[in-house]
């Protein structure tokens, strides 16, 4: 028995991507897969295709920036599997324009997501792990949060050094209160993911085209599913606390 097999593990974003590829292979290890995206059509393909090759998954439409929903979220997997044992908090947005175009609408959205939603699903989970003393808190943030701020996607890499500090302060948090929760931030760079096609101004979009065209240069979301697992299957008093993976252009 691995580390992985028998874990209940809910993924936002979890329709396509990241979280897609993570769902897949975790539910090839014998995870128990809650499913959390708001394209329901998607969500019922992949739980099928989990159960087609004998793993478990259940889903629940959520959107990440409505904090009830996410409340229902993790109450619904502790009704179906009685625990939670690792939250994948993947889903995220990627609009990108230049301050001057004062795109508040825009902000909003990237704010809801990106930040408040990692927040309302830690805020959901987090006592049900206190309670029963385990659990994995898995953040996916951005090699954008180890860098410098990009001038072409300001906002969004705002929220991605939010989501590492995010980590970073959690698991002091978990450490100073004695528990055995662990924390991952996990920073991803130019993966081959619908994220791009978030970006709604033009002359970004025509930036990131061009940065992401070279198909063959550009991460797997596959691989990025690799760092979770790695994370997920170490011993108990093991914690993995950041993984960046990044093209070697």
């Amino acid at each position: 028995m691995n580390n992985i097999e028998g874990k209940v593990v809910i993924i936002t974003g979890a329709s396509s991507g990241i979280g897609e590829a993570t769902a897949k292979k975790l539910g090839n290890l014998g995870a128990k897969i809650v499913l959390a995206a708001r394209r329901k059509e998607r969500l019922e393909e992949l739980k099928k295709q989990i159960e087609q090759n004998e793993g478990t998954a259940v889903y629940k439409v959520t959107d990440v920036a409505d904090k009830k929903q996410v409340a229902e979220l993790v109450e619904y997997a502790i009704s179906k599997f009685g625990r939670i044992d690792v939250l994948v908090n993947n889903a995220g947005i990627m609009p990108a324009s230049f301050l001057v175009k004062n795109c508040t609408d825009e902000w909003d959205r990237i704010i809801d997501i990106n930040i408040k939603g990692i927040l309302y699903n830690i805020g959901a989970v987090l006592p049900h792990m206190r309670e029963q003393n385990s659990g994995h808190i898995i953040n996916i943030s951005s090699n954008a949060a180890y860098t410098e701020i990009s001038p072409y996607s300001t906002v969004y890499c705002m929220t991605k050094h939010a989501v590492k500090n995010i980590s970073s302060g959690l698991r002091q948090e978990e450490a100073i209160a004695g528990s055995k929760i662990r924390v991952t931030d996990i920073g991803p760079g130019m993966v081959d993911t619908e994220l791009v096609s978030t970006i709604i101004e033009p002359e970004m979009k025509a930036v990131a085209d061009q940065l992401f065209s070279d198909k063959s240069k550009m991460i797997t979301p596959e691989q990025i599913a690799d760092a979770v697992i790695y994370s997920i299957e170490q011993p108990e008093h093991t914690m993995v606390t950041s993984v960046v993976i990044q093209p070697n252009l």
